[in-house]
């Protein structure tokens, strides 16, 4: 056995053991610490195919923000998990459902490159040599030439998604003193100055 196949079996057996405790875990902090062991062991995984790209993406992307965000989130908020997990075979046939479609398109993908293994040569764009274009370079070959419409659409619904995340969470509070820029550049002293006549031994 080689090296780099006895790390290949090393990341994967704790990127899946790790995929199971992200679910098994009570402590859903407990679940987002194995979720991003499960992506550190996916970057390794990335790297032993010779994708350095996508081992940083998924490191910097999914490890440095979602999964960090998804840690601070399930810790500051008061969420009680025990009332959450009381309905969860409501939901158990939709989850199933889900699970037999995943489970079957594995089962179309790895039996057809069991059945036909020269079904890779019939790639439309196969994937240089390493010694001809850079693991990066045919990336961004691939997504800003052919599928550049795609990438900048899939760009507009991700803004669209915050824009509506911002939107549909955003609260006017009536009882909150806010600046109002337009309306203290349009004063004029006789709307900002007030003179006061005061009564000798009186106060104002």
């Amino acid at each position: 056995m080689g090296l780099q196949a006895l790390f290949f079996y090393l990341f994967a057996f704790v990127a899946v053991a790790s995929a199971f405790m992200v679910i098994w875990a009570k402590n859903p902090v407990h679940s987002v610490l194995f979720l991003i062991l499960v992506f550190f062991n996916a970057a390794g995984l990335f790297l032993l195919l010779g994708a350095e790209f996508l081992a940083m993406i998924l490191l910097v992307v999914y490890v440095g923000a979602v999964a960090v965000l998804f840690l601070f989130v399930v810790m500051m908020l008061d969420i009680d998990f025990t009332e959450l997990r009381a309905g969860v075979l409501e939901y158990a046939p939709i989850g199933g459902l889900i699970g037999i479609i995943l489970a079957a398109e594995l089962i179309v993908v790895i039996g057809g490159s069991v059945i036909s293994p020269d079904i890779a040569k019939s790639v439309a764009m196969p994937i240089p040599a390493l010694s001809e274009r850079t693991n990066t370079a045919a990336l961004g070959d691939v997504l800003y030439t052919n599928y550049v419409y795609f990438f900048q659409i899939a760009g507009l619904v991700l803004l669209v998604a915050m824009i509506g995340a911002i939107v549909l969470t955003l609260r006017h509070r009536t009882n909150i003193k806010r600046q109002n820029i337009s309306r203290q550049v349009a004063r004029t002293p006789a709307t900002a100055v007030e003179v006061v006549s005061v009564k000798p031994g009186q106060g104002v």
